[in-house]
């Protein structure tokens, strides 16, 4: 009877069962590149809490009260009673222009970088006079002289000065809050009179300085909606429900236009009351940071069973062609030496360049097993083509991580190949007539 150390089923058994141990630390990593993405993600949420969040600009649009009556019914008289209620008629501009700066600033909540901003933005248009007496609605019950321009603000702590309405060449000052919650639940609001005004239109201007974190998006109302922003930011995202018609982005920043029909969106110019919702149309810019490390290493470790696997094989290869016994041990402390590497590359990157990180972490993991294969193995020559596999390996899952529109090609490229390598090598062993015994 063979002795189990060259009993080649006991060796394939016992290799694939450290594999699958390995797993084990791979797993324990994983969950702490997602712990230290959520202490990231809190970080942001504490700066952004204090500077001011993400925003999106809604508005401005007039609301105008009118009063109806509605029948309600008592049970205990069976009498028929009305009821006053107020109700709000909304209507959006005709015209909406937008022009601003962004001004990015990156913050830090100890080892995490924050992205916040300082915009600059001015707005005006034109709301055309409505014909009131083409609605459903006698004139005496609309109240005219209490109407209210909102403009919708996500975090009301991001606004820096005084914000104060050209309102047909006459200025109103905002107030904080919203009069109805039938379109936007925090923003700002003033009071303009519609009694008596024979405009045949309402022409409107602001300027709004406001602050906020990583996201800025607007909602098209305006019949016609142009929106131009420039920023020193030369790594922004744009996003939302539409993209800009033109842009240009730069070392030294980037701007964008956005020209939006009314009929690019699902909702009207003038309704009645809260049945229309309109933030399925917001738009805007998302300043990301260039380099997220978390999802890098969240990817570059998916493959951590692709390099134990292959690692192992070549190990599994080397005893057989080479008559080589290599111990259980051994196999288990190459394989940790590998799980090694994704530590070194999440503990790193929190604090150097992505590939920089990458290259630290590479090196001194090619080292230590070079090293250990050297000693234990005692050959050059086999010694330099493990260093070379694992090489290829390394420079394999570098390029995997930097085409991520492509990581999904290469990667399947990568793998055909490495199995194509382990067929060409591994076709003339008799695998029925297998012995591993030591020179």
């Amino acid at each position: 009877m063979k002795p189990l150390k060259t009993n080649v089923y006991f060796k394939v058994g016992t290799i694939i069962i450290i594999g699958l141990l390995l797993l084990i630390p791979t797993a324990m990593i994983m969950n702490l590149i997602s712990e230290r993405e959520n202490t990231q993600k809190v970080a942001i949420k504490e700066v952004s809490s204090k500077w001011g969040g993400e925003q999106t600009i809604s508005g401005p649009f007039i609301s105008v009260p009118y009063i109806r009556y509605i029948k309600q019914y008592s049970q205990t008289d069976t009498t028929t009673k009305y009821v006053l209620v107020k109700d709000y008629i909304h209507f959006l501009p005709t015209d909406l222009k937008i022009n601003g700066t962004i001004s990015p600033e990156q913050r830090y909540r100890g080892i995490y970088e924050i992205v916040v901003y300082n915009s600059k933005l001015n707005i005006s248009g034109i709301f055309n006079k409505v014909k009131f007496e083409n609605l459903d609605i006698p004139l005496k019950d609309i109240q005219f002289d209490k109407a209210i321009v909102s403009v919708g603000i996500n975090d009301l702590r991001g606004i820096e000065k005084q914000i104060n309405l050209n309102w047909n060449d006459t200025n109103i000052s905002f107030n904080s809050g919203v009069i109805t919650n039938d379109i936007i639940s925090s923003g700002i609001n003033a009071p303009v009179n519609l009694a008596n005004n024979d405009s045949s239109s309402y022409k409107f201007s602001f300027d709004l300085e406001l602050k906020g974190s990583q996201l800025l998006y607007f909602m098209p109302v305006g019949e016609v909606t142009d929106v131009n922003i420039s920023s020193t930011w030369n790594n922004p995202s744009f996003n939302g429900a539409f993209l800009p018609d033109s842009r240009t982005i730069a070392e030294t920043g980037f701007s964008a236009n956005w020209n939006i029909l009314h009929l690019n969106r699902n909702y009207p110019q003038m309704w009645i009351g809260n049945n229309v919702k309109i933030d399925s149309s917001a738009f805007g810019i998302d300043l990301i940071m260039p380099v997220d490390n978390y999802q890098k290493s969240m990817r570059s470790i998916k493959y951590a069973i692709l390099f134990i696997v292959f690692t192992f094989i070549v190990f599994f290869f080397v005893e057989v062609l080479n008559k080589i016994f290599i111990h259980p041990i051994q196999y288990s402390l190459v394989g940790l030496a590998l799980i090694l590497f994704y530590t070194s590359l999440l503990s790193i990157s929190e604090h150097l360049d992505y590939n920089i990180a990458f290259l630290i972490s590479a090196i001194s993991t090619l080292l230590l097993i070079i090293g250990y294969v050297k000693a234990i193995i005692k050959s050059n020559l086999i010694t330099f083509i493990i260093a070379g596999i694992l090489s290829i390996l390394y420079s394999f899952l570098f390029v995997i991580i930097q085409l991520q529109d492509y990581s999904l090609l290469i990667g399947s490229i990568g793998i055909f190949l490495i199995l194509a390598f382990v067929m060409y090598f591994s076709r003339k062993i008799d695998w029925y007539n297998l012995n591993i015994d030591e020179k």
